[in-house]
């Protein structure tokens, strides 16, 4: 007779084989090259022990692609987390034509990352639309994508402008399990708009802004498509990003141990990161 006990880990096994295949056989293949040296022979690399690690935190190009990754995290992820859920409040109210905003807002997301960062360079050349604007205002031209002080932030638009309908959505769903009657007390009670939202929105969907907060730091952290498409990481390295330098190290330098070492690095960096906007945003859940 068929034993229940094991029924669990039968619908848990294909799970686990996807989770083993791509991403715990690749993550110790990894871990594993950034012990290796390969600038001799790439074919038969040697044993370089932790020396890719101790040349990747003498490397100042390094410390300038972390920095860059640390801009891009704190100036993308509180407008993510933040300014998708102003709008969710928004269009969860009965207006008129609420579908449509929806759909509006939410058009970005199924654009292709590719051609959006395509359509912004466009917008953001020299003889682009902004600077037609920009010009016809009586200012000088900007170089979006060519001047170190502009470029990064430009590419940081890219990511917001793609994201916003994506963790609306998120927000649009949490807010639907509010109970309305909260909101009928605030009423009674003589609470405002704002204060209606502070006091019982914010707090009963608290868990999903920590899931959107750790999803969007996780992204930006990892962004790769915005910057090869537009910038190249240029110009002078002002946005080259730590996973955009990992690819530049691996397949254009084909220092696949520096660029291992890297990847480990960043893993690391993500799971502070991830740790701690779980234990700011529902710290309550780990208390014993």
């Amino acid at each position: 007779m068929y034993n229940s006990k094991y029924a669990p880990y039968l619908f848990l096994l294909p799970a686990g084989i996807i989770l083993a295949v791509f991403f715990f056989i690749p993550f110790f293949q990894t871990v594993w090259l950034s012990f290796l040296d390969y600038s001799a022979d790439i074919y038969n690399p040697a044993f370089a022990g932790l020396d890719n690690y101790i040349n990747l935190f003498k490397n100042p190009v390094f410390y300038k692609v972390l920095w860059n990754t640390f801009i891009y995290l704190f100036a993308a992820v509180p407008i993510l987390a933040i300014f998708p859920l102003f709008l969710a409040v928004l269009i969860n109210q009965k207006i008129r034509g609420a579908t449509l905003y929806k759909i509006l807002i939410y058009l970005p997301v199924i654009v292709s990352i590719v051609v959006a960062a395509i359509a912004f360079k466009w917008l953001y050349a020299d003889q682009g639309i902004l600077n037609y604007v920009v010009t016809s205002l009586g200012f000088k031209s900007i170089g979006w994508l060519t001047d170190p002080k502009y470029a990064l932030y430009s590419v940081i638009i890219v990511t917001i402008w793609k994201g916003i309908g994506y963790y609306m959505i998120i927000y649009l769903a949490a807010l639907m399990s509010v109970p309305n009657e909260l909101y009928e007390a605030c009423d009674i009670d003589g609470a405002n708009f704002l204060t209606k939202h502070l006091t019982v929105t914010i707090p009963h969907i608290m868990p999903t802004i920590a899931l959107v907060t750790t999803i969007s730091a996780i992204s930006a952290m990892k962004v790769f498509a915005e910057i090869y498409v537009m910038t190249k990481g240029g110009p002078l390295n002002s946005s080259k990003t730590i996973v955009y330098y990992i690819y530049e190290r691996a397949f254009e330098n084909l220092d696949l141990g520096l660029a291992s070492a890297m990847a480990v690095v960043l893993l690391v960096i993500v799971m502070i990161f991830s740790l701690i906007n779980i234990f700011c945003f529902e710290r309550n859940k780990y208390q014993l």
